[in-house]
């Protein structure tokens, strides 16, 4: 795998902190690059914007990011909007036949820390039928278990009190 960065994507919600990669050599971030792609396109402008309210409001604002919400396991990673009707307090979470799928990690199963990652148009019953689809899913599984290995690793460390990842001399700026 090339070198990416690990960057903070998102940092002003209540209840949690959002990251995504940058591959060395490109201009913009995974999660950006999804969320362009798929807004600029008629038909899913508005699924793009029922994903993205879904990310910055209810994860990061409402309830970070709770097992309920992180229900769509796909090996190292979890597929966002969440699967099948969930509730949670008075809300309910029901997104079927939802078009797109945005993969994510939870930093240690926690709720406060989540790096988005790119993802697509879900075309077939699974992510395999799909074809951009699971190229970015194998693609999510390689950032995700390089992540994870640099924690187990203690390369880079978990600020719990900041809500950060960091480097272990704490550095932000974050090459893997």
């Amino acid at each position: 795998m090339n070198t990416f960065a690990l960057e903070l994507w998102d940092d002003e919600a209540n209840k949690c902190t959002f990251y995504t990669v940058r591959w060395e050599d490109a201009a913009d971030n995974e999660t950006d690059k999804f969320f362009k792609k798929h807004h600029s396109k008629p038909d899913l402008k508005e699924a793009t914007q029922k994903l993205l309210t879904f990310v910055l409001d209810s994860i990061g604002e409402d309830h970070g990011a709770i097992d309920a919400l992180f229900n769509r396991f796909e090996n190292e990673v979890v597929g966002l909007p969440n699967k099948g009707k969930v509730t949670v307090g008075e809300i309910v979470f029901l997104y079927p036949n939802f078009p797109l799928r945005l993969y994510a990690l939870r930093i240690n199963n926690r709720s406060d820390l989540v790096v988005l990652f790119n993802g697509g148009i879900k075309s077939s019953l699974t992510n395999k039928g799909s074809k951009e689809l699971h190229l970015k899913w194998i693609e999510a599984c390689r950032f995700a278990k390089r992540i994870e290995e640099a924690i187990r690793n203690k390369e880079i460390v978990i600020d719990t009190k900041q809500r950060k990842i960091t480097l272990q001399d704490g550095n932000e700026e974050i090459f893997l």
